[in-house]
């Protein structure tokens, strides 16, 4: 290999290859660390944002809600696969993420009151190493993660069984499940006897109410995802096309930290709005018609999710401003609902009483005939956000909301192109979703600075451009608060 000097400092000199590498040396486990990522981490935390301690008090809250002798068995999410040898990007299951702070494949963790937490670690041959890169394995699991035991996944076949065998209970995050385990003669004949049961009834508790750790994480996430959908509304004027405006958002997204989309962008035009997960974001926006974009991102495995709906021409018509107004008073009265001691049932029901009150008074519903609200809105108002989308799903929407849950709120009505009404709100779709954060006192809008009045839409499509500067973007804000 051939050498060549680089200069460190005015008193040290080195002499490396052309492989050059950081004069800081540090354990490489397959993600960020402190060590590896200075700039990202600080000294403690597993992941950005979340430290050992959390961790370690995740654990023993999971611990506390598990029933005698009981065991929990968690496992990484499966690669999937795209094509035989291109991966899909890979996401960690949630639960696992959640406990262990492992972003990686291949393992297996074990919460009990007998051995605490034991990880089953992949394992790693140099070719995999050349062509994956290096990850953590039984080192990393006692050093950067803080399990009480570690093994390689080898190890499995030898201590899993008899402690299956020991177990009153089973509890497993079954959409994850590993072949690894789900093989072993022993977790078959408790899965066949009964004793294996859905993890998530447990985890589902503990992810509800946030820490302030992740709602810092789920604030930043929002305020990227308002950000980046704001310049994506700019950008709407002069590239009117659904898929130019999904890539704009990702795209604003990525520059400011996030890791990925929260969910594919729903990027509707016309009547495609009115297809409520309209994916194929495949159409060029006429002119006149209003865009849908229900959009969020994921920062550190906290996601954000909000929806505005606008006219890319920078000007509504009378009857989508109509119809507009009362998806947006729906949202704002729904908002002042939204506190301590209220559920999301609730408010749900009582958005469905405002919209068909104004789906009459608009005249979209004759007063004496047929009520067709559900084909026009079959959505909840709602639902809880975290590390997931529809996150904590097995809590139930009756549930007392408390201070440190996060909800979306999101009323829409969706008018089908062949709807047996009035012709002028035919193919009309329209959302406003907001994330808002329960309080002690009541709610936080954490995506509040993302516009959604008509005269502030309005102002910003025809009085910025989609290239303009830091000040005035300071100016776009200004303008909209």
């Amino acid at each position: 290999m051939t050498k060549f000097e680089v200069l460190v400092s005015d008193d040290e000199k080195q002499t490396i290859g052309l492989r050059a590498y950081s004069t800081k040396k540090f354990f490489d486990v397959g993600q960020p660390t402190p060590a590896s990522h200075p700039q990202l981490m600080k000294e403690g935390e597993i992941t950005p944002g979340i430290g050992a301690e959390e961790y370690i008090s995740r654990r023993k809250r999971l611990l506390e809600l598990l029933p005698e002798n009981s065991v929990a068995i968690l496992a990484a999410a499966p690669v999937k696969m795209m094509t035989d040898v291109v991966p899909y990007t890979y996401r960690q299951d949630a639960d696992y993420l959640y406990i262990t702070g492992c972003e990686q494949p291949g393992g297996l963790a074990v919460l009990s009151h007998e051995c605490g937490l034991c990880m089953f670690m992949p394992e790693t041959s140099p070719h995999d190493v050349n062509w994956k890169g290096p990850v953590a394995g039984v080192e990393a699991a006692l050093e950067t993660f803080k399990a009480e035991k570690a093994y390689p996944m080898r190890k499995i076949h030898e201590i899993l069984p008899d402690l299956i065998g020991r177990s009153s209970k089973l509890f497993h995050n079954k959409e994850a499940a590993a072949q690894t385990l789900t093989d072993l003669k022993a977790f078959q004949k408790a899965d066949y006897y009964g004793k294996v049961k859905n993890l998530s009834k447990l985890t589902d508790e503990l992810r509800w109410v946030k820490s302030p750790a992740e709602l810092k994480l789920m604030r930043e996430s929002a305020s990227i995802a308002c950000q980046a959908l704001l310049h994506t509304m700019m950008h709407s004027k002069t590239r009117p096309y659904e898929g130019m405006l999904a890539a704009k958002f990702e795209y604003e997204c990525k520059m400011r930290g996030a890791q990925r989309m929260a969910f594919n962008p729903v990027v509707g035009s016309g009547s495609n709005a009115t297809v409520i997960h309209y994916s194929r974001n495949d159409q060029k926006i006429e002119d006149g018609d209003l865009v849908l974009m229900d959009v969020g991102c994921e920062l550190h495995g906290y996601v954000s999710d909000l929806t505005r709906t606008w006219a890319p021409c920078g000007s509504f018509s009378s009857v989508q401003e109509e119809l507009y107004d009362l998806i947006l008073q729906t949202n704002k009265e729904c908002l002042k609902l939204c506190k301590p001691g209220a559920n999301l049932l609730d408010i749900h029901h009582y958005s469905v009483r405002m919209l068909r009150k104004g789906l009459k008074e608009i005249g979209i519903v004759k007063r004496n005939g047929t009520d067709p609200y559900n084909e026009l809105n079959p959505t909840s108002i709602g639902h809880y956000l975290g590390m997931d989308v529809h996150d904590s799903s097995m809590v139930s929407y009756e549930r007392t909301l408390e201070p440190g849950v996060v909800i979306t709120i999101e009323p829409g009505l969706y008018i089908p192109s062949s709807f047996d009404g009035p012709e002028r709100f035919r193919g009309i779709g329209i959302r406003i979703e907001d994330e808002v954060l329960i309080t002690e006192t009541g709610y936080e809008v954490l995506t509040g600075s993302m516009p959604k009045e008509i005269k502030h839409i309005e102002s910003l499509l025809n009085n910025f451009s989609h290239g303009m500067g830091m000040e005035s973007f300071s100016n776009v804000k200004a303008a909209t608060n």
